[in-house]
C-alpha cells in the first residue's frame, strides 16, 4: 500500500474551516503546520515543556491530508479501505494512480484534486484562504508501529538499559538492570532527557518501603523504574485514558504484578475526588514530568499527598523556566534539595521539612 500526500497552503485563520469542508468529502486526519504558539491549554495536555519557537509565525499555513493508494495487485484483488487518517514520518515522491475514497470506491486522482478545488473555490467566495494551492506528492507504505524498530534500540541510563521487545542484550550491557519498553503511539520510552532526569533522581530516594505519585503518568515509565529498583507501590494519574492499558502492558513486559501500581484518569490538581482516592500524607516520593506552568498550581497540592521527609521530584522543564519551579516549591513550604541538568532540561528536587 502506498500512500498520496494532498497539501494545501493557505493561512492559519482559515485551517479550521478548510479542514472541516474537505472531512465532509472524505478527507480526514489533516496535519497541520504552521508556526502558531501553542495555547496553555495544548500545553498542559502535552504534559512537557517545549523549546520556544524558532520562528515567527507569518501567518502561513500547510494542511496535509494522506490517503491510501492501493498497488496494482491490491487494486484487482480487494477493494481500497478508504481515507485514512494523518500518519506521521512519510517519505514525498510523485504519481497520478489511481486512489480509494470512502466506501472503498476508486476514482481518478484528477477528480479528487477537482473536487478539493471547487469546495476552496467555494470557500473564496466569502472568506479569506490565502494561496489555496494544492500540491500532491505519493509516499511509501509503513508499518507505522513497527517502524520504530529502525529507530528505537536499547540504550544505558547509568546502570539501567532501556530495551525493547525485539531485541537482545548487547555484550556491553550485560549485567544492568532491564527495564522492558517498547514504543506506542501515545507516550514516550525513556529516551528523552527530562525523563532520564526523573530517573536518575528517583534512583538517589527509593528504598524498599517507597510509596510513589506519579502525575501524568503516560507510560508508566517512572513509577515502574521505583519498582524495579525495590519501591513498595505506586500510584498513577493520568489525563489521558489510553495510560491504563500502556501502564498495564509495560508492567506485564517488566512481570511486575499490577497490584503493585494503581491508575487513576483525572486532574489532580482541579479534582477533589482524585485527590481523595489518592490519599493525604501517604507518599514517600511525588514525581511529576510536566510543563513548567502545570508545575506552579500542582505543587501547594502534592504538598498534602507528601509524608513528612517526603521528596518532591520536578522535570519537563527548560532551562528558562528553572527559577520559576524553584521559587514555586519554596513558596509551597518545601526545602530545594537539588538542582540537575541535561541539555536544555533541567530537574528540580525539593522536601517536605
Amino acid at each position: 500500500m502506498k500512500w498520496k500526500k494532498l497539501t494545501i497552503k493557505t493561512i492559519t485563520s482559515a485551517e479550521d474551516i478548510i479542514i472541516s469542508t474537505l472531512y465532509d468529502i472524505g478527507l480526514e486526519g489533516a496535519q497541520i503546520e504552521d508556526n502558531v504558539p501553542l495555547t496553555a491549554w495544548e500545553k498542559e495536555q502535552m504534559f512537557v515543556d517545549i523549546p520556544p519557537m524558532e520562528k515567527e509565525d507569518d501567518g502561513i499555513a500547510y494542511l496535509n491530508f494522506f490517503v491510501e493508494v492501493p498497488t496494482e495487485q491490491e487494486a484487482t484483488g480487494a477493494e481500497g479501505a478508504g481515507v485514512a487518517a494523518m500518519q506521521p514520518g512519510l517519505s514525498e515522491g510523485v504519481d497520478n494512480s489511481y486512489m480509494p475514497v470512502s466506501g472503498g470506491k476508486s476514482v481518478d486522482m484528477e477528480q479528487l484534486i477537482k473536487q478539493v478545488e471547487e469546495e476552496l473555490n467555494d470557500l473564496r467566495s466569502f472568506m479569506d484562504i490565502g494561496e489555496g494551492t494544492i500540491t500532491v506528492s505519493e509516499t511509501e507504505d509503513k508499518d507505522w508501529i513497527n517502524n520504530w524498530k529502525e529507530y528505537f534500540h536499547q540504550f544505558a541510563i547509568d546502570d539501567l538499559l532501556v530495551i525493547p521487545s525485539w531485541e537482545e542484550v548487547k555484550e556491553e550491557y550485560k549485567g544492568k538492570k532491564l527495564l522492558h519498553i517498547d514504543p506506542g503511539t501515545a507516550f514516550g520510552t525513556g529516551m528523552h532527557e527530562t525523563t532520564q532526569l526523573c530517573i536518575r533522581q528517583i534512583k538517589k530516594f527509593v528504598t524498599k518501603d517507597t510509596k510513589l505519585l506519579d502525575v501524568g503518568t503516560g507510560s508508566g515509565i517512572l513509577g515502574i523504574v521505583s519498582l524495579l529498583y525495590g519501591g513498595k507501590s505506586v500510584v498513577g494519574t493520568d489525563l489521558d485514558p489510553c495510560a491504563i492499558e500502556a501502564v498495564a502492558e509495560n508492567l506485564e513486559a517488566n512481570r511486575i504484578s499490577g497490584e503493585a501500581f494503581t491508575m487513576m484518569i483525572g486532574n489532580i490538581i482541579t479534582e477533589k475526588e482524585i485527590q481523595d482516592r489518592v490519599g493525604y500524607g501517604d507518599y514517600d516520593i511525588a514525581v511529576a514530568n510536566i510543563l513548567a506552568e502545570v508545575l506552579v498550581p500542582l505543587t501547594p497540592v502534592i504538598v498534602n499527598h507528601l509524608k513528612q521527609g517526603g521528596i518532591y521530584i520536578t522535570s519537563g522543564i527548560i532551562a528558562e523556566k528553572e527559577q520559576l519551579v524553584v521559587e514555586t516549591v519554596k513558596q509551597a513550604g518545601l526545602t530545594l534539595v537539588e538542582v540537575t541538568r541535561q541539555g536544555e532540561w533541567v530537574s528540580v528536587t525539593a522536601r517536605k521539612e
